[in-house]
């Protein structure tokens, strides 16, 4: 008794914590807040949600059994379904699923603001995000590694599972050549970035090896050996860099997208063991250690959030860095920091194939995406940290704020704020830039943020041009391994729509498949990378637009499937957990689509664009951001695909939601069978770490116990 009172007695101070952080956070006014409150708030809330309602959804919603084999040791195959220990497949699924949304959403949303977003970041993903990973996780496992979009079909129907199908193989292909173009952006001319990137590769085959031949099973010796070699990679890119080798290591964004290519064929087809999963796992260490000292940081130095609660922009919709209104578009610009439909294709694709044990859901998916949180966290505080006029100054667009310090001076004090040209000067030359002026996109001002707070802890101003480009290396770096790993998700995704007219090329152990598929997926994204990157306003950048909201358009059909096999899984009283969430991702997506399709604001509606664009080019104008006739031609090309492809996308997600509810209705109301697709139990060899159990002496009587 006096043990259960003492554990409870420790959540019930941790709940006492968080809850005197939030109301420091909501209600204290008139005075500037350090940072130390929203790290404790987060930290709280994250360790109540996983400790309780993690675990209820594991042991009351889902009812994991780890008796039961997963796919990963029914169908072993050494290639893709390979049985993983948790520490490893926890490295590789969050390695996966953090890429670039939230390094840079929450540095957006900051726009209105640090507290709407940080809401939306923490509850979000407690409530949402994490719900979603660890629920499809759950139920792809069940089916034997399904696909999302094949789940839809099998679970939902004919109808709404092939506008899922549809829906997420397009989306699936933007949102991989958006987060390619990205890494393109950072590691172009960055000797530092492409040399340590590059020495991840043998680091990770070798620790690949290390593990299933020279000493399977030490996982954390393999870690330390990986870890230090990852440090002396980073060391020697900044070496690299400052050295006459720099050149040799300075690419152009045409041969890094070659790379990117040939890399993202080479991790899909290859043995997930080989490459993609230590790879991974040797990135994690760099993110979460990196995520870890910027905590640490925070909570030592306790530096002041510089911007306000809320700003006009979160009222007015006519911010800066991006229009609209608060409701629905903080909720799209934070993107994967709270929820994450991309997340949802990698907990169908290659993490449900390599999990040992039923229970890991829990620490995998639900865990994963707390972290990824907490990096949102992060980003915001970073980002929230620095003089607001510093932040606008970076993040309006050029056309805005001029080409100099005095003219973007100018520019910030008719946003409402003040900075001087001085001390836009005196950041770039600390971080070691010639300018930090519209350095939109996000990257560049949590790499500034960054810099600030880790010189603050470690080296003073003198390192803060070190921090900085460190900064910039771990952009590159945390957004790589959702390349890798999305590519081979997309050939799982392109075998199983393939499978269902030609049953054989669903077999993932088919080498002539794996090829065939991963070549197709490689060219569909890499085609509009290669586009984007040649071509300023074609290409990538072309759908680039579109890259928030069919993200969250994903998230609805994960959570559509996932209610509905709680519902015919007999679970009705406990299909809220994922229908609530389905129901807010729903109202936001559909809403912002419904701004970016009918709005008549230029700024926010792509066919108001277009119909600007198209005036202007009548009477010969050029406006920003086109830079000649042919540019303003393309510009109205743009913003037509972008109105019709969102107008396709709502409909395929409205079409799947209405195809389900159907199914819904017929289950409960008895007139439709409650069929699912789950895989026949089968009792598991592997004891509760995923290793294979001793056999039973002859005789000795009784039945092995589950775990």
């Amino acid at each position: 008794m006096g043990s259960r009172l003492k554990r409870y007695g420790i959540w019930v101070l941790v709940a006492v914590v968080g809850a005197v952080c939030w109301g420091v956070l909501a209600l204290a006014r008139g005075e500037t807040i350090n940072a130390g409150w929203l790290l404790f708030a987060a930290i709280a809330s994250y360790a109540i949600a996983y400790r309780f309602y993690a675990r209820f959804i594991q042991t009351r919603v889902l009812e994991t059994d780890d008796s039961r084999a997963t796919p990963a040791e029914r169908l072993e195959n050494g290639r893709d379904f390979v049985p993983m220990d948790r520490r490893i497949l926890f490295g590789h699924h969050f390695a996966a699923i953090a890429g670039a949304g939230p390094l840079v959403g929450p540095v957006l949303a900051a726009q209105m603001g640090f507290l709407p977003g940080t809401i939306w970041i923490i509850f979000g993903v407690i409530l949402a995000g994490a719900v979603q990973d660890m629920t499809t996780l759950f139920f792809s496992m069940r089916r034997d590694g399904k696909t999302l979009g094949q789940m839809a079909r099998e679970e939902i129907g004919p109808v709404g599972g092939a506008a899922a199908l549809i829906a997420v193989m397009s989306i699936m292909v933007i949102l991989l050549a958006v987060l390619a173009l990205v890494v393109v952006n950072a590691l172009t001319a960055s000797p530092w970035g492409s040399f340590s990137l590059l020495m991840t590769v043998p680091i990770a085959i070798f620790m690949g090896f290390y593990l299933r031949f020279l000493r399977p099973g030490r996982v954390i010796e393999v870690s330390l050996i990986g870890f230090a070699l990852l440090i002396l990679a980073i060391v020697g890119g900044g070496w690299i860099s400052e050295s006459g080798y720099a050149e040799a290591w300075t690419f152009e964004g045409t041969t890094i997208t070659w790379a990117l290519i040939i890399y993202g064929f080479v991790a899909s087809v290859l043995p997930v063991w080989v490459l993609l999963a230590p790879r991974d796992y040797l990135s994690t260490f760099m993110k979460i250690g990196t995520v870890l000292l910027l905590a640490v940081g925070i909570a030592l130095t306790l530096p002041a959030m510089q911007m306000p609660r809320t700003t006009q922009f979160a009222f007015n919709g006519e911010g800066p860095v991006f229009s609209g209104p608060l409701f629905p578009f903080v909720f799209i610009i934070v993107a994967c920091g709270a929820l994450s439909g991309f997340h949802s294709l990698i907990a169908s694709g290659t993490t449900p194939k390599l999990i040992a044990k039923e229970s890991q859901v829990r620490m995998i998916g639900y865990g994963a995406m707390l972290m990824e949180s907490f990096v949102a966290v992060m980003a915001m505080i970073a980002a929230c940290i620095l003089d607001p006029g510093v932040y606008f100054a970076m993040n309006a667009p050029a056309g805005v704020l001029g080409e100099t310090a005095r003219s973007a001076a100018e520019a910030v004090r008719g946003f409402g704020f003040t900075v001087t040209p001085e001390t836009l000067n005196q950041i770039a030359q600390n971080v070691g830039e010639e300018s930090i002026i519209a350095r939109t996109g996000g990257a560049p001002t949590l790499a500034v943020g960054m810099s600030q707070i880790l010189s603050s802890l470690l080296g003073g101003t003198t390192l803060q041009a070190f921090w900085y480009h460190f900064a910039i290396m771990f952009e590159a770096l945390f957004i790589l391994t959702t390349v890798d790993a999305g590519t081979r998700v997309g050939r799982f995704m392109l075998q199983d729509m393939i499978g269902n007219v030609w049953r054989p090329f669903a077999r993932t152990s088919w080498l002539p498949a794996n090829i065939v598929a991963s070549a197709l997926i490689v060219a569909a994204w890499g085609y509009f990378l290669y586009a984007g990157v040649t071509d300023p306003l074609g290409g990538i950048n072309q759908l680039f637009p579109l890259f928030g909201i069919a993200n969250q358009l994903l998230a609805a059909v994960a959570l559509t499937v996932g209610t509905t096999i709680l519902i015919k899984m007999g679970k009705l009283k406990w299909a809220w957990v994922t229908a609530l969430p389905l129901a807010w991702d729903a109202s936001v997506t559909l809403t912002a689509s419904w701004y970016k399709i009918f709005s008549p604001d230029p700024s926010i509606g792509f066919f108001a664009q277009r119909a600007a664009f198209q005036e202007a080019l009548a009477n010969g104008e050029v406006v920003a951001p086109a830079q000649s006739l042919e540019d303003m031609r393309q510009v109205v090309l743009n913003s037509t695909v972008d109105g019709i492809l969102s107008i396709l996308f709502a409909l395929m997600i409205i079409i799947v939601i209405l195809d389900a509810a159907r199914v819904w209705v017929g289950v409960i109301t008895g007139r439709k069978p409650a069929e699912t697709t789950e895989a026949p139990y089968e009792r598991s060899r592997l004891d509760h770490e995923g290793k294979p159990l001793e056999p039973e002496p002859v005789g000795a009587g009784g039945s092995p116990s589950s775990s």
